[in-house]
């Protein structure tokens, strides 16, 4: 009997020509819709998604066959996991295929950040040529703190080595990770030291809206903050409040609590966020480069094929 996968999203086509190779008969939709998932799902072994809706209870439950997911992407965060592990269904992510990408674009964000890029190119574009007012910081000789030490943690700090900063690191799920690129510490004192703090931590019941007026009041000294990981871990609004308050100097966010226009226009804090000289704002595209493209995709292969359906 054939094994049998749909993919109901954009990927790459190595996975699905590599998923043929392993015997699954594919089926690539990546137009097809939730409701015509909810239709169809039954009569197969494994869906691959990337972000275009939620894996959740309404696709497990007429789904009695699904032994996997596949996401196409870092995170579980769009699949109910809870459900999945109850069903005795593998979840398979593909972190490991966009971490290049995630640390090199908090890179960009950072040293953007630190060297009033987008404040000096616009002024330039206006007639402005405003050498003090575009003066910057130099990152040699900084203190970053990373907030999750996996693969994008990791990815951030190896990218960073060269730069001649102290890096360390805190992960409230790891313990003895200290290694060349940064060094494992205590949330104590990351707020004690940091100069620049980046997030690379999965958006959990835990982290939701953990990035609030309460946690950066905690910093000692004025911060970089940049995050590449997920927007609902951050209160964009206590982001705004410590821009004001001179506790952060510029933010960097490629993530959103609220993402996607007309939603995003709609919410109390776009027109402060959007208006403000030190916000630098990317449209959730840190993991998602022509590079990553591929392979995401064949990383996701490479842990289907060892899988056992």
């Amino acid at each position: 009997m054939s094994k049998k996968l749909l993919i109901v999203d954009d990927l790459h086509p190595i996975f699905k020509e590599k998923a043929k190779n392993l015997g699954f008969e594919v089926d690539d939709e990546p137009k097809i819709t939730k409701a015509e998932v909810l239709e169809r799902i039954k009569a197969y072994d494994g869906i691959a998604v990337r972000t275009k809706f939620n894996i959740d209870q309404e696709i497990f439950d007429v789904a009695p066959k699904l032994k996997f997911v596949a996401r196409a992407g870092a995170g579980l965060d769009n699949i109910d996991v809870e459900i999945a592990a109850k069903r005795g269904i593998t979840l398979l992510a593909a972190n490991e295929g966009n971490m290049d990408a995630v640390g090199e674009h908090a890179i960009g964000l950072l040293l953007s950040l630190m060297n009033n890029f987008r404040k000096a190119d616009l002024e330039i574009r206006k007639g402005i040529w405003d050498r003090e007012g575009s003066r910057g910081y130099e990152l040699k000789a900084k203190t970053v703190g990373i907030i999750g030490y996996g693969f994008m943690g990791q990815s951030f700090a190896r990218k960073l080595a060269g730069f001649g900063v102290n890096v360390m690191a805190y992960d409230k799920y790891k313990t003895g990770f200290s290694d060349e690129y940064a060094r494992e510490v205590s949330m104590e004192e990351i707020v004690k030291h940091s100069d620049v703090l980046s997030l690379h931590i999965p958006l959990t019941s835990e982290t939701r809206q953990m990035v609030n007026d309460e946690y950066f009041f905690h910093f000692k000294k004025p911060i970089f903050f940049i995050n590449t990981a997920r927007g609902e871990i951050v209160n964009t609004q206590a982001v705004l409040n410590h821009i004001a308050s001179g506790k952060i100097l510029g933010a960097g966010l490629d993530v959103l609590e609220q993402e996607k226009f007309p939603a995003l226009a709609e919410q109390p804090w776009y027109d402060a966020l959007k208006n403000s000289e030190k916000v630098i704002l990317t449209p959730h595209v840190a993991g998602w480069t022509f590079d990553s493209y591929r392979k995401i995709s064949e990383v996701l292969a490479q842990k289907l094929s060892e899988i056992k359906i």
